[in-house]
């Protein structure tokens, strides 16, 4: 079994560990853009197109699913994604946790970029699944570079804004970016407060995951013996898992569970 996932960057950690744990036979591609990002700034077109190249390098490593690991992507490149790769190649995307967060009761927030937050197509989720609880969208400008570059400082201080303009009372928080769960510990201490049990935190990594294998027709097995395979692309290159990847617990698990080649 070999899965791939794509990104802009490291923000497919998450999914890729989340696959791991539910299949450490599984082989690995991870694709991804340094010399195109950042997405989130940029037109529909070039995404597209850089998503296209990205998901190109990674098909011809011959996986048996794509998971497009990347919110941005997911938006406005998965139909050209699934007009070139399926049915081949199964292509399963992202969408931000919004429906299961609701179960909390509300209010929550939505912690996403700045091209994201109040985008037609977040504000349609918010619609579809949210319209009876409280929402606040917030913006972390800054975020997604300062997690792609395991930036300690600038993270902190991205962190720190973003929850300065969460609301208090908020009961879950909507990781809508890849690379906010890497940092998700460090997030839900900053909207903490005193007093008050931790509130919860809904990324998409787990759920991706777990699609790609039903896509599949392959069930989770936890026990299974790990894979040694894992192979890189950074805008198409064979690599090593970036130094930064390794600055998070996700990498750290894919590294001491598979080999890069």
């Amino acid at each position: 079994m070999k899965i791939a996932l794509m990104d802009s960057g490291i923000g497919l950690l998450a999914a890729a560990a989340a696959v791991r744990r539910l299949r450490p036979d599984a082989d690995l591609v991870l694709s991804s853009d340094p010399d195109g990002m950042p997405w989130g700034p940029r037109t529909p077109e070039y995404v597209t197109a850089h998503a296209l190249d990205v998901a190109r390098a990674a098909a011809a490593h011959r996986p048996d699913a794509l998971i497009v690991a990347c919110n941005t992507a997911s938006v406005h490149a998965l139909p050209a994604l699934r007009a070139a790769l399926e049915p081949t190649l199964p292509v399963i995307g992202t969408v931000p946790a919004i429906k299961p967060s609701v179960a909390t009761g509300g209010p929550i927030a939505i912690w996403a970029t700045p091209a994201t937050t109040g985008s037609p197509y977040q504000r349609g989720l918010i619609e579809e699944f949210a319209r009876s609880v409280d929402v606040t969208e917030v913006p972390c400008p800054g975020l997604a570079d300062a997690v792609q570059y395991a930036d300690e400082s600038a993270i902190d201080l991205a962190i720190a804004a973003a929850a300065a303009r969460t609301p208090r009372d908020v009961r879950a928080v909507v990781l809508g970016c890849t690379h906010y769960e890497l940092v998700a510990e460090r997030i839900r201490a900053a909207v903490r407060q005193p007093g008050l049990p931790p509130g919860a935190l809904h990324g998409s990594a787990g759920a991706v995951a777990a699609q790609a294998l039903r896509r599949i027709g392959a069930e989770p097995a936890p026990s299974a013996e790990p894979s040694a395979s894992l192979a890189v692309l950074l805008s198409g290159r064979p690599a090593e898992l970036p130094k930064a990847a390794l600055a998070y617990a996700e990498g750290q698990l894919l590294g001491a569970f598979s080999t890069a080649r």
